[in-house]
């Protein structure tokens, strides 16, 4: 008994992710309102035990539903010099977009 398991790896945000269908998956920000489709850049596919990559996967697409909006950790920044009384503190919170995966031609 084998499990056909398909699965794409898709370039998202600067990043490459691992998605199949059903997933949510936290990216960079990206354009668009909730409910808007989106199409995500596929590197590679699996389906089953045949890969695909490289030239062949520019005919595939991975299409996905932006979920909502979220911001990543907060991030501390310090600086410090000694001996002169210098410091600086800096925050920053990454501005994040979940979308779930709806289907991978």
């Amino acid at each position: 008994m084998s499990i056909q398991v398909v699965y794409a790896i898709v370039k998202a945000g600067g990043r490459q992710e691992k998605v199949s269908v059903g997933d949510v998956v936290v990216v960079d920000k990206l354009a668009g309102e909730v409910g808007d489709e989106v199409t995500l850049a596929p590197v590679m596919l699996v389906d089953g035990d045949k890969v695909t990559a490289g030239a062949d996967v520019a005919q595939s697409s991975v299409t996905a539903e932006i979920v909502g909006d979220e911001k990543g950790p907060k991030i501390n920044i310090l600086k410090f010099k000694n001996k002169t009384g210098f410091r600086k503190r800096q925050g920053h919170r990454a501005q994040l977009t979940a979308v779930k995966v709806t289907a991978i031609k």
